[in-house]
């Protein structure tokens, strides 16, 4: 029999729920180099991964997967989400023609955050879109997209630099759970140029910035399922986040 007198309390499998939340964070899927390798590579800025930790979750990085059978077994497994930044959404999947800004499609990434969405919507899993995440789940629920936001609000506010944050300000829905959340008001960073434009079925927005741009939704008649077009993780202001682990704490 295996010696256990040394585990930790909530170290044991068996304990399921009695540690801290375990939460899942899509990954990106790029050429990345480390030692003499470059290589295609499930990669994620660590920004993420200290603002679930600092939040009091346990982050689980989850690579997109070849095969998508055991996607609702993942979501099983986990008490929360975090559907992270990225690359443009393949402009196929609702139905318009490529932009010539928008990005090459990942198809591999796209079909596994389709699906993980979808399931975490019918688990009830409370998760938190950024971004991308946020024009994701938008697709998922038959939304659509800007595929360019400066041929719409003729500016670069939303991302004024290659490689560089800008920040702006977002006012809130005070009866929303983001405005319950952060207040009716934000100074955010973001780096995007695309947004949501229809809304898919269920989703509502609740924040904006001042040029009207969609900056929250929340998908109605779930837990905690909300997204934000911002990047939360490149700030300091870690409070979203710990109302994810804070629902999530609750499973």
């Amino acid at each position: 029999m295996a010696d256990t007198t040394g585990q930790a309390a909530g170290d044991d499998p068996g304990e399921r729920g009695s540690g801290p939340p375990l939460i899942g964070i899509t990954t990106y899927l790029e050429p990345a180099r480390w030692g003499v390798w470059v290589r295609e590579a499930a990669v994620l800025p660590l920004p993420y991964i200290r603002a679930v930790e600092r939040a009091g979750g346990v982050p689980v990085l989850l690579p997109p997967t070849g095969s998508l059978r055991g996607v609702r077994s993942l979501v099983a497994g986990l008490d929360g989400l975090v559907l992270a930044g990225g690359s443009d959404v393949d402009p196929e999947l609702y139905g318009a023609e490529p932009h010539p800004e928008t990005g090459a499609p990942q198809p591999a990434r796209d079909r596994f955050e389709l699906a993980l969405v979808r399931a975490a919507i019918d688990a009830d899993l409370p998760f938190l879109g950024i971004c991308r995440g946020l024009q994701m789940l938008n697709v998922a629920r038959g939304g659509g997209l800007v595929q360019h936001l400066p041929d719409v609000v003729g500016h670069r506010e939303h991302a004024p630099d290659v490689g560089v944050i800008g920040w702006h300000r977002v006012r809130i829905s005070p009866a929303s759970l983001t405005g319950r959340i952060l207040g009716d008001a934000v100074e955010v960073p973001s780096y995007h140029h695309q947004a949501a434009d229809r809304l898919g079925k269920g989703l509502a927005a609740v924040a904006w910035a001042d040029d009207q741009v969609v900056e929250a939704v929340e998908l109605q008649g779930h837990r905690f399922g909300l997204a934000v077009q911002w990047h939360p993780e490149e700030g300091e202001d870690r409070r979203l986040f710990e109302a994810l682990v804070a629902e999530a704490s609750a499973s």
